[in-house]
């Protein structure tokens, strides 16, 4: 008797992750409550948890964190060094002043440190920290492989050079630490300038070899083929983008200047993405490109981007209707209240921790053992392919 074969898995989206990552992140643009700020940091934590793979870039979130922190102790540093010292408020100490000539009355150097000035600058930090750490989400989440994949026709040529310019420098020293350990297990000398110039030729030759590869593989796969388009679908593809992504500059500001009318923010957002849209799709006509097993969009999908939405519409709408608890004023020194709206809203954003597939995460055992899961899980390119290539291999694959 046969066995059934397994459905094969999948990977999510990475247009999907983006998005939702986005989501939060304008949550965390539109509040300084540190209960929200903390609470929308938790959840991206949570997810990328239980939702990151095995891949190199899934521990992209721990460099995020320690950024974060780093933003954090620099902010309040400079708010002790540098604060303004004009706001009443509980004394903490009081640095040495430094006088300053009449040109810099603006800036102080020293003086009393209060409580609420501290607790201001910290949340400041907490902020941006938050704002990175939801982008480092979607970098740990999503395959850079497949993102490119996913990107227009019209923006496959920039996002090309761009991610072969990233993948230079992880190749330039993994180049190097290999041709360091051959010449020490030769017992030929790798420091000062001989041994300088005897790891220069090798790095360099190797180099060369690599983006002949790449070209010859890109070139076979018919990169850089141009169809011919009409002169009236160039310039309408040309308008409808720069139209686009100015109503975007303005929808965004909309969206995150909280003096500004918050209501025709998303709306004008909505029509700039339907201005891009038109515009990308006829610029990409000029590109002959096809894909290998692309990614699907579906259920799953829907459901990641929809929790992302769903946080950020409820800010909006606490926002609208001006709910106490959003921004926050530590003169005086008040406990912060928390609003219920926007909870409930960032909490819907733990929706992909339940609803996205589950990561590939391979061991060496489970690859003796199952044939079936030797090489890439499916949709995701190796960072190394077989016999030890070099990764500018499996990027030629990912440009096809």
């Amino acid at each position: 008797m046969t066995r059934a074969a397994a459905p094969r898995r999948r990977s999510l989206h990475p247009v999907a992750w983006w998005l939702w990552a986005a989501g939060l992140a304008i949550c965390a643009m539109r509040t300084n409550n540190p209960f929200l700020l903390a609470l929308i940091g938790a959840v991206v934590c949570l997810v990328v948890s239980v939702r990151r793979s095995s891949a190199p870039w899934s521990r992209s979130i721990a460099f995020f964190l320690r950024l974060g922190v780093l933003v954090i102790v620099i902010r309040v540093v400079i708010e002790i060094l540098f604060g303004e010292r004009g706001v009443p408020g509980h004394v903490l100490f009081t640095l040495p002043r430094v006088p300053l000539p009449s040109w810099a009355v603006a800036v102080s150097i020293g003086g009393p440190v209060t409580l609420e000035s501290m607790l201001n600058a910290f949340v400041e930090g907490l902020q941006i920290a938050v704002i990175l750490l939801c982008f480092g989400a979607a970098n740990s989440l999503a395959s850079p492989y497949r993102l490119l994949r996913s990107l227009p026709a019209v923006l496959y040529e920039t996002g090309v050079a761009v991610t072969v310019a990233l993948a230079f420098t992880p190749e330039l020293v993994q180049s190097i630490g290999v041709v360091h350990q051959a010449r020490r297990q030769r017992g030929v000398p790798t420091k000062g300038l001989r041994g300088m110039r005897g790891v220069a030729v090798p790095v360099l030759e190797s180099a060369l070899d690599r983006s002949l590869q790449l070209a010859t593989s890109m070139d076979a796969r018919g990169y850089g083929r141009r169809v011919a388009v009409g002169k009236g679908s160039r310039r309408l593809a040309g308008a409808a983008t720069v139209a686009g992504l100015l109503l975007a500059a303005v929808g965004l500001y909309g969206v995150i200047d909280s003096g500004s009318l918050f209501g025709l923010g998303l709306p004008v957002i909505a029509v700039a993405a339907i201005l891009c849209g038109v515009g990308l799709a006829l610029g990409g006509r000029r590109t002959a490109r096809s894909r290998y097993r692309p990614d699907p969009w579906r259920r799953p999908e829907w459901m990641v981007v929809g929790s992302g939405l769903v946080a950020l519409v409820a800010m909006a709408v606490a926002h609208a209707l001006d709910v106490p608890g959003l921004t926050i004023s530590f003169t005086p020194l008040v406990f912060p209240s928390i609003p219920l709206l926007p909870v409930l809203g960032i909490l819907m954003a733990v929706t992909p921790a339940i609803v996205a597939p589950n990561p590939y995460r391979l061991s060496t055992a489970s690859t003796v053992r199952d044939p079936a899961v030797r090489g890439p899980a499916a949709n995701e390119p190796e960072v190394r392919g077989a016999a030890g290539r070099p990764a500018s291999s499996d990027l030629s694959r990912a440009t096809t």
